[in-house]
C-alpha cells in the first residue's frame, strides 16, 4: 500500500542540486519551464537527483508512469487546475524547499483484461481501474474477490477500484470513500448502480484480487480503463495492487499526501 513518510526525504543539511524539469504542453507550463531552467539549470533525467514536473495532475500521472521503478523522486509544481498531487507554483527558494520535502511512495494497480475476441491486455494505474458501459444499456457485471463470488449481478453504468491516492478522484465523484494512505485498503465503488439499488461498494484489503465478469457481453458491451489505457469489449477484468513497482512523490512540509487526503474529507 502507499506509504507516506513524516520525515524529510533528504538527509539533514543536504539539498538536491541537479534538477530535471519536465513540462506539460500548456502555455503556463512551458513559460515556467523556460524561467526555472534559466534559474536552476536543467540536467538530464539520468543525471538528476529530482524530477520537477510542471503541469496538472494528469501530466503528473504521465510523468510518474514514465519514471516508475526509478530511484529519482518527482516533485510537482501546479500549472493546472486541481493539483491534488502537486505543490504550489513558486519559483523562489526551490532548492531550499526541496531540501525539506516529505515523500509518499505509491504502488500502482495492475489490470489484466481479457476481451471477447480472446486478446489479453495488461496495464497499470496509479489512480484507478474502472469499467464502463459502451452503449445506452446498463452493464451487468459479476464481482468476485479472491476467487469467491461476492456479487452475482451488478446492474450499473460501471464500477471501479481505486488506490488510496486515487480515492479522491473519480472514486470520490462516484460517492466512494476517501482512504488514508496507511489504511491498507482499496475502495470498490459502483458507478450509478441500478441494482442492487442501495449497494454503495466495499472496502477491500490491499492484498485482494478483484475479478469482474461481464454478463450478456454482446448485448451490453463494457470497456475497461486503467489511467491512460482503455480496452474495449472486455469479457473479464482482474485488478490487484502491484507491490513490486513503486514511485516516490515529494511534497512541501505540512502538505503531505496523507494530510491532503484527510483535509479533503472535511472540505465543503
Amino acid at each position: 500500500m502507499e506509504k507516506d513518510s513524516p520525515e524529510t526525504f533528504w538527509p539533514p543539511a543536504t539539498r538536491p542540486e541537479r534538477l530535471a524539469f519536465v513540462a506539460a504542453e500548456t502555455a503556463t507550463a512551458q513559460e515556467e519551464l523556460l524561467r526555472l531552467s534559466r534559474r536552476y539549470g536543467n540536467c538530464s533525467q539520468e543525471e538528476a537527483e529530482v524530477i520537477i514536473c510542471l503541469g496538472g495532475d494528469g501530466f503528473m500521472l504521465e510523468t510518474l508512469r514514465q519514471v516508475m521503478d526509478g530511484i529519482v523522486p518527482v516533485y510537482g509544481m501546479n500549472c493546472g487546475s486541481v493539483g491534488f498531487l502537486m505543490n504550489p507554483l513558486d519559483e523562489d527558494d526551490l532548492l531550499e524547499r526541496l531540501a525539506v520535502t516529505q515523500s509518499a511512495q505509491l504502488h500502482p494497480l495492475h489490470m489484466k483484461a481479457i476481451c471477447t475476441d480472446g486478446s489479453v491486455h495488461e496495464a497499470e494505474a496509479l489512480n484507478d481501474v474502472f469499467l464502463f458501459r459502451e452503449t445506452r444499456q446498463a452493464a451487468k457485471i459479476r464481482i468476485d474477490v479472491d476467487g469467491r463470488e461476492r456479487l452475482p449481478e451488478l446492474i450499473c453504468d460501471g464500477v471501479l477500484v481505486a488506490t488510496p491516492a486515487g480515492s479522491t478522484a473519480y472514486n470520490l465523484s462516484a460517492h466512494g470513500p476517501i482512504v488514508p494512505l496507511s489504511g491498507n485498503l482499496l475502495p470498490l465503488t459502483p458507478i450509478s448502480a441500478f441494482r442492487p439499488r442501495r449497494w454503495r461498494g466495499a472496502l477491500l484489503p490491499s492484498t485482494a484480487v478483484v475479478t469482474f465478469s461481464i454478463l450478456e457481453q454482446e448485448k451490453r458491451p463494457v470497456a475497461a480503463v486503467a489511467d491512460f489505457t482503455e480496452v474495449r469489449d472486455v469479457k473479464t477484468v482482474s485488478v490487484q495492487e502491484n507491490r513490486n513497482r513503486s514511485v516516490t512523490v515529494l511534497f512541501d512540509p505540512g502538505q503531505s499526501l496523507s494530510e491532503r487526503i484527510i483535509a479533503e474529507q472535511f472540505s465543503a
